[in-house]
């Protein structure tokens, strides 16, 4: 029996007077569904969740609600009484003996904050951050019982131990169904099944979380000859970073298609690192950062400690950390704006840094935004002998020949950042600087801007909550322990969270974030592993050679139907066996990994 729907939306038009936001949209979000909703900044995500949610009227069409449907939603907005303590939102008018063994409220609590006690709930509203606000609104959300879950940019604020509980906490909650607008494709790929993207008012449905959508658009695009050319290439650029580079993604057996291959067979790797790096030691020299014994302090207190560390010409280095474990005080040092307490920084005489900073700088509101990019270069250097003029750039990062004349009074504050980011390339420096680059961006932009990065030859930092933008735009990384230490992450991000979970619990720590598993395996244990996945690789090509050969006598009896009906009650236990070998090899790669 299919789930029913409990949203219906039958032939909804909404505008604001410029256009249709939506247009004529039917579709419905069915019983434990979960999904993404993508598209462009302004394109109409959010208007959709609103008038799901009954908090925007359509000028036309109808939206009904299932009988009895609990729903909640989370809004960009926060419309919270600041004089309202963090009990008062989350827990309401519940008594003590109530919320006491409440085991879900200490469990996200737990979660969103990293404790659970009388001290947090007496907080209030007023004088948290942006950050913790949102926090809350989510807990408040998440202890309830409901039945769909509307979330607006949930991971926004959060940093990625968070997001990563996050996603784990929704996964387990079955029955729930949801539906959420993000720029977190890494959250899209972990919690979504189905990706909605609103374009052109209308709403395209693809299977799948986000790396899904990548390769259906790819697919969609490659039969399509009237479709413009450069987004084509972008897409398939990324679909072949999605199968080769991305650990996170290649460990989906559904993605191992021969679309998927065909697809990227010919696509080269994103970054040529050979090439780049020989064009850093060209514009920087051999010394760009050097760290000896460096001790940084705010205050009284001692955020890093001791720490020796050498960044060198071309190197792509993410940076991953707790709120307030000093991850952007380690930016400002490199940049100068503070001195460390002790030790020694060394910046290299060639050394052109560029400094993206979470605060927007003031620019005259009265500046086109292509005037505003012009003050700083008509033309810059992108490597190998190319360059690009300021419009050319603009394009690059989605300022359209239209858009480019708007006033800087009229952009958004996504937009605003990206002129912002626009204005520091435009300057050509050889060392990037980026501190949370994402924020307010959508996936195309950040395909964009991933992309243009690919040609950056010079050393580039991101500090970021978005592991996706990490994994994508970097090739190493180290984590800001919040204890004084910066540690080397070989393994990446999935590292970084190991290393958090075995840290004594502190304030910033986040317990409820789920576990990966850190015991080393003896040397006997990892042969015998490896001795399995190469059984269940070679099961996985004996079962791939019967199905092909099943497919090329389909093909040959195309008009016996009866011999295609036999055929294919062949095919199906076969198609059956290779999930099963593959979820088997998966298992055996994440022991061996560990």
């Amino acid at each position: 029996m299919a789930p029913r729907n409990l949203i219906n939306l039958e032939n909804v038009s909404l505008s604001y007077g410029k256009g249709a936001v939506l247009d004529n949209v039917s579709l419905g979000l069915a019983e434990s569904s979960r999904i993404g909703i993508v598209g462009r900044n302004g394109g109409g995500k959010s208007s959709l969740i609103k008038v799901m949610s009954g908090l925007e009227t359509p000028n036309s069409g109808r939206v009904s609600l299932t009988n009895d449907t609990a729903m909640g939603v989370l809004a960009q907005i926060d419309l919270a009484d600041p004089k309202a303590t963090v009990r008062d939102i989350v827990l309401g008018d519940q008594q003590d003996h109530e919320w006491a063994t409440n085991a879900l409220a200490r469990e996200v609590l737990t979660g969103l904050f990293g404790g659970f006690g009388e001290a947090l709930l007496a907080r209030e509203m007023g004088p948290l951050s942006g950050g913790e606000r949102r926090r809350v609104a989510l807990a408040k959300l998440l202890i309830s019982d409901l039945d769909v879950l509307l979330l607006d940019e949930p991971t926004n604020h959060l940093d990625v131990e968070a997001v990563t509980w996050l996603a784990s906490h929704l996964k387990s909650r079955r029955g729930l169904a949801l539906g959420v607008v993000t720029h977190d494709r890494w959250f899209l790929d972990e919690v979504c099944d189905r990706t909605w993207e609103v374009i052109n008012g209308v709403v395209e449905e693809y299977e799948g979380g986000y790396s899904a959508f990548v390769l259906a658009k790819a697919e969609r695009m490659r039969q399509s000859s009237v479709e413009d050319q450069k987004r084509n290439n972008l897409i398939r650029k990324e679909l072949a970073w999605l199968r080769r580079g991305a650990p996170a993604r290649t460990t989906k057996p559904k993605f191992r298609i021969d679309a998927a291959n065909e697809l990227i067979s010919n696509e080269p790797p994103p970054r040529d690192n050979i090439e780049l790096l020989a064009f850093a030691n060209a514009r920087l020299g051999k010394t760009v950062y050097e760290l000896n014994d460096v001790d940084i302090k705010v205050g009284e207190r001692t955020l890093i400690e001791h720490l020796t560390w050498n960044i060198g010409p071309g190197d792509r280095i993410g940076i991953a950390g707790v709120n307030g474990a000093g991850k952007t005080t380690i930016l400002k040092l490199l940049t100068n704006t503070i001195k460390p307490s002790a030790g020694k920084l060394v910046i290299g005489t060639t050394v052109k840094p560029a400094f993206l900073s979470q605060h927007l700088e003031e620019l005259n509101p009265n500046w086109r935004v292509l005037e505003a990019v012009e003050q700083v270069a008509s033309h810059v250097e992108i490597g190998k002998g190319k360059s690009l003029s300021a419009s050319q750039l603009c394009e690059r990062l989605g300022f359209t020949t239209e858009s480019q004349w708007t006033p800087v009074r009229d952009l958004s504050g996504g937009e605003r950042r990206r002129l912002q980011l626009t204005r520091l390339l435009m300057g050509g420096p050889n060392v990037l600087i980026l501190d949370e680059p994402t924020n307010d961006f959508d996936v195309e932009t950040l395909a964009a801007l991933e992309d243009l990065l690919d040609s950056f030859a010079g050393t580039l930092l991101v500090v970021s909550h978005d592991r996706y933008f990490l994994e994508r735009a970097c090739d190493t990384f180290v984590g800001v322990m919040g204890d004084g230490t910066v540690r080397d992450l070989p393994k990446g991000i999935d590292q970084y969270l190991a290393l958090r979970a075995a840290q004594p619990t502190d304030p910033t720590a986040f317990t409820g974030a789920e576990s990966i598993q850190t015991e080393t395996i003896s040397a006997s244990d990892l042969r015998d592993l490896t001795k399995s996945r190469s059984k269940v690789e070679r099961s996985i090509m004996k079962v791939d050679e019967k199905i092909s050969n099943l497919h090329k006598l389909m093909e040959t009896a195309a008009t016996d139907f009866e011999l295609i009906n036999d055929l294919n009650n062949q095919l199906n236990p076969l198609v059956k066996e290779k999930d099963e070998l593959e979820n088997q090899w998966l298992d055996l790669s994440n022991q061996i990994d560990a």
